[in-house]
């Protein structure tokens, strides 16, 4: 499974809305045609963590190719009043936001 984690900043009171909007974004067949299989956020004292995993190492591309389908565009749009570029200096796009991973570790059992 691969998986990124997109780093940005929100109003914890806008964790609600932020996620009404994901519940009606998945409840599509957009995060099958993204290769998504699983989306997590996290919110930290102002920080917004976004988590999606894929089943293989392609969903950075297959995204791509989601981005002109209007619900992406809507949902983008529709999140920009409650989130935020980490660094409005240098972001251009989503991968500008995406955490590294520098270790990892699964069980063999």
């Amino acid at each position: 499974m691969h998986s990124t984690l997109i780093v940005a900043r929100m109003d914890p009171e806008a964790s609600l809305d932020v996620a009404r909007q994901f519940a009606a974004f998945d409840a599509t067949e957009m995060p099958d045609r993204m290769g998504t299989r699983r989306r997590q956020l996290f919110a930290y004292r102002g920080l917004y963590f976004h988590l999606q995993d894929f089943d293989a190492d392609n969903g950075g591309e297959l995204i791509e190719e989601a981005k002109s389908d209007p619900r992406f565009v809507r949902i983008s749009e529709d999140l920009k009043p409650f989130i935020q570029a980490y660094d409005p200096a240098t972001w251009r796009s989503p991968a500008d936001a995406m955490a590294t991973r520098f270790y990892s570790w699964e069980s063999s059992t």
